[in-house]
């Protein structure tokens, strides 16, 4: 199945926007989503809608299932020892800040240190931060070099034997750098470090094997890989999962509750209180099983034969400005036109029905390093045609004739 023929099963992309096909070039930011998720979740709410692990009633039962066999399609997807292992959350941020509230917090203390990248998203950067705050821990940053990219010598200079946690980004939401995790997991690992992987750009687009890269944690969210908003789940190894506390309390995780004191479920339910996001792990179970028809392997090959193809095409845009690698890099190129404000670039390409990002990217320390207030970004995702490329760069080469002054 070729792009043209996927973006078919994807309704919204068959509308016009501003009088033009609409060109959706913002899939690092949020996913759209094929018809096979969004009936799974309309099926759920006309036929399954009950609590789960909680009534003996058919609905129940239907629901619990379902929720579960949500939890085993992620398992299998990242290739979990369990589904033990796999607690969902509401994405990838609350599953970053549950690890360093619930783990981080206990391990860290005066002298130690946090070791994180400059390239972070704010998700995976604050969390730290207050961390940091809260226990006395220094918090540490790999250098990134020229081209934004990061060094193993540069991790083997930054992590120490005081190192408590290593997170970094799979894949740079602004750089589009793919980062060498299984290898910076070895650096961390040796110096007796827990490594936590920020997955948000990287499950959707790779194959990711938590096994194999040997990840304490893993962290990413459904709606930026076909699936709905508010739901993401949080890898640990189960030894890791049964050592923390958890950090919501109330209902579905208790065992037993007595007036002064009570006790938690087992794994993973103890990290899952109040009434669990169900239609969302539904739709991310759904998005799994789309993802998975058509192969990551695939995917992953016509992301990049696409960056490959648009870099070449915008390079040669006079005055235009792309950030980070020129290859080896994931699905998405983020660039500034001359003087041109990244906003007023996107309201002109979104006059042509190209709907781009534009801003900080919730990556402030980065467009600091970069010297850029904000930046635009082209990101594709499976649906995305070099057609579209083709519009995207004939909309820009529009904008630089119109704010032509401020190219030079």
């Amino acid at each position: 199945m070729n792009s043209k023929e996927i973006r078919q099963l994807f309704p919204i992309l068959q509308q016009e926007v501003n009088g033009h096909p609409l060109v959706y070039l913002d899939s690092a930011a949020s996913s759209q989503k094929p018809v096979s998720v969004i009936e799974a979740i309309k099926h759920y709410y006309e036929t399954d809608n009950a609590n789960v692990h909680r009534g003996v009633h058919t609905l129940g039962s239907r629901a619990t299932d379902a929720y579960e066999g949500a939890r085993e399609k992620v398992a299998k997807f990242i290739n979990a020892k369990s589904t033990e292992e796999i607690i969902f959350t509401r994405g990838t941020t609350s599953a970053l800040n549950l690890v360093a509230a619930g783990y981080a917090r206990s391990v860290c203390g005066e002298g130690d240190e946090i070791v994180i990248t400059a390239m972070e998203h704010h998700s995976n950067l604050i969390p730290w931060q207050q961390t940091a705050k809260a226990t006395g821990a220094t918090l540490k940053y790999i250098p990134l070099q020229e081209d934004g990219s990061i060094s193993l010598a540069d991790a083997e200079r930054t992590i120490t034997e005081r190192t408590k946690v290593v997170s970094v980004t799979y894949v740079s939401n602004v750089l589009g750098v793919v980062n060498p995790i299984k290898e910076i997991a070895a650096i961390a690992h040796r110096h007796g470090a827990k490594m936590v992987v920020d997955g948000a750009q990287s499950t959707p687009h790779l194959q990711v094997d938590v096994q194999d890269l040997d990840c304490d944690f893993y962290a990413f969210s459904g709606h930026k890989m076909c699936g709905p908003t508010g739901i993401g789940a949080l890898y640990g190894k189960k030894s890791l999962l049964q050592e923390m506390e958890p950090v919501e309390f109330g209902g579905e995780m208790i065992d037993h509750v007595d007036l002064y004191d009570s006790t938690w479920k087992d794994l993973p339910w103890k990290f899952e209180g109040g009434t669990p996001i169900i239609a969302g792990a539904v739709g991310l179970g759904a998005a799994i099983d789309f993802l998975q028809s058509i192969g990551m392997e695939e995917i992953d090959r016509h992301e990049r034969q696409l960056a490959a193809y648009a870099m070449d095409r915008m390079s040669q845009i006079e005055g235009l400005e792309i950030y980070g690698p020129r290859t080896g890099r994931a699905g998405l190129i983020t660039f500034n036109l001359g003087d041109v404000h990244a906003h007023d670039v996107a309201t002109v390409l979104d006059t042509d029905g190209i709907a781009i990002r534009a801003g900080h990217h919730c990556c402030q320390p980065l467009m600091r390093i970069l010297n850029a207030s904000s930046t635009a970004r082209a990101s594709f995702y499976l649906y995305n045609t070099e057609e579209e490329v083709d519009k995207l760069v004939a909309s820009l080469q529009k904008t630089k004739e119109y704010f032509g002054h401020a190219i030079g």
